[in-house]
C-alpha cells in the first residue's frame, strides 16, 4: 500500500485499553502512515581437427532455505478453481459452502461464504481468514471460528477460511507453521483461488489471522501484494529470534525456556547457528525484517491476560511497523484471554470497521 503520510507528517494514533467497566482511551506512539557483468575473451586460433573441450568451473550453489522471505517471493502461487464440495447451512444473508483448491498439488479444503444479493460490478471483497493452532487430528471444517466468520460474512464479505494441508480432509502433512513454509504457502495458493473466483473482486482481499494464523498474515503481506489489509488476534508475530528464545506455546509471557531436543529451534541452531553467530539467516526467515515492504495497513488485538501468546509480539510489531513508516494500529484489551473472549464484540467491530476502509472501498 502506498504510504498515506510522508514520515515528517505524524498522525497520532491511540492505543485503545478495555477496561472492566468498558473502553477506556490512552495515548499511543505516533503513527507515520502510509503509512551481471557479461566479459568475454578470445580463444587461441585452434587446428581445424581439434575440438575444444570446455570444463566447468565448481562453484558452491547456495540453496536458499524454503523460509527465506526472498524464496518464498521467488516461488508461483497459482491457486486453483474453487470445488464444492457441499452445500452447507446458510447464514442471515449469506450462502455457504465446504470447497476444495489446489496448493502445490494438493487438495485443500476450506470453508467459503457468500453474500447473497446483487453481486457489485467488480465482485464481492475477500477476506482470507487464517485459523490458529487447533491439533490436526481433530480439526474440523465446520467448527470453531463460528462467531468470527459470521460477523464477517453478514458485512458483505466473501470469507474464505483454509484448512492448511493435513487438517480435516486436505491433503498433505501437517508439518508445523514455523519450520518449513507450508501452511503460508497454502493460504497464499488461497488467494490466487480467490482472485480467479467470479464473484470475488481480484482488488479488493484482505486477510484476517488469530495467534498462528498470525504469524501466516504477516508473512503473507509481505510475500505479495495482493493483500490490501490485515487484522490480527494475538497473532504469533515476533522476529524469529525472539520466537526462537523468548516464547514456547502455553507459557504466555517472554520467558527464556530451553528448547526441546529435536524440535525446529534446535535443528535450525544446530544448521545455520544461533541468531548471534548468524543474524543474516535469522534476518532473512523473519517477517519483521520486510516490513517497508508490507502490502497494506495492519490492525493489531490483544488481550493483556493471554497466556498463549505474549502481548509483548503485538507491541514489538506495533513499534517496529512505526519504525518501517507504516500504518498500524494496536488494541489491547485488560485481564483478557487469548481469543479476547470478554470483549469479543468490541473487537470484532473494530476488525470490520477496519476492512469497511481498507479493503472495501
Amino acid at each position: 500500500m502506498k504510504k498515506l503520510l510522508s514520515y515528517w507528517s505524524m498522525l497520532v494514533v491511540f492505543s485503545f485499553i478495555a477496561t472492566a467497566c468498558g473502553t477506556s482511551l490512552a495515548a499511543s506512539a505516533p503513527i507515520v502512515t502510509d503509512v551481471p557483468i557479461l566479459t568475454s575473451t578470445s580463444l587461441p586460433a585452434l587446428p581445424p581437427t581439434e575440438i575444444p573441450i570446455f570444463t566447468p568451473i565448481p562453484t558452491n550453489t547456495v540453496v536458499p532455505f524454503p523460509l527465506e522471505i526472498d524464496a518464498m517471493r521467488a516461488r508461483q502461487y497459482p491457486g486453483s478453481d474453487v470445488l464444492v464440495e457441499s452445500v452447507l447451512d446458510s447464514g442471515v444473508n449469506y450462502s455457504r459452502y465446504l470447497v476444495s483448491y489446489l496448493s502445490e498439488g494438493l487438495k485443500i479444503y476450506a470453508l467459503m461464504t457468500v453474500p447473497n444479493g446483487e453481486k457489485p460490478a467488480t465482485g464481492w471483497p475477500v477476506i482470507i481468514f487464517n485459523h490458529g493452532f487447533i491439533p490436526p487430528d481433530v480439526y474440523v471444517t465446520t467448527e470453531r471460528y463460528i462467531a468470527y466468520v459470521d460477523l464477517i460474512a453478514r458485512s458483505g464479505y466473501i470469507v474464505f477460511r483454509s484448512d492448511y494441508r493435513g487438517h480435516g480432509n486436505s491433503e498433505g502433512d501437517a508439518g508445523g507453521a514455523y519450520s518449513r513454509p507450508d501452511y503460508t504457502v497454502d493460504v497464499l495458493n488461497a488467494v490466487a483461488t480467490m482472485k480467479r473466483y467470479t464473484d470475488a473482486d481480484p482488488n479488493r482481499i484482505g486477510m484476517w489471522g488469530h495467534s498462528m494464523g498470525g504469524y501466516i498474515t504477516l508473512r503473507s503481506m509481505v510475500v505479495t501484494g495482493d493483500i490490501k489489509a490485515g487484522v490480527i488476534w494475538a497473532g504469533v508475530v515476533a522476529s524469529y529470534p525472539d520466537l526462537l528464545t523468548r516464547w514456547r506455546r502455553g507459557t504466555g509471557s517472554a520467558v527464556r525456556p530451553t528448547p526441546r531436543p529435536g524440535s525446529w529451534r534446535v535443528t535450525l541452531m544446530e544448521t545455520y547457528g544461533s541468531p548471534e553467530e548468524n543474524p543474516e539467516f535469522w534476518n532473512s526467515i523473519s517477517a519483521n525484517s520486510y516490513l517497508a515492504d508490507l502490502s497494506g495497513p495492519i490492525q493489531l488485538h490483544h488481550g493483556t491476560a493471554d497466556t498463549d501468546v505474549p502481548l509483548e509480539f503485538s507491541e514489538l510489531l506495533f513499534y517496529q511497523m512505526l519504525e518501517a513508516e507504516q500504518y498500524v494500529e494496536l488494541y489491547k484489551y485488560d485481564g483478557d484471554n487469548h481469543n479476547i473472549s470478554n470483549y469479543f464484540s468490541t473487537a470484532m467491530q473494530r476488525t470490520i470497521e477496519f476492512f469497511d476502509r481498507y479493503v472495501k472501498p
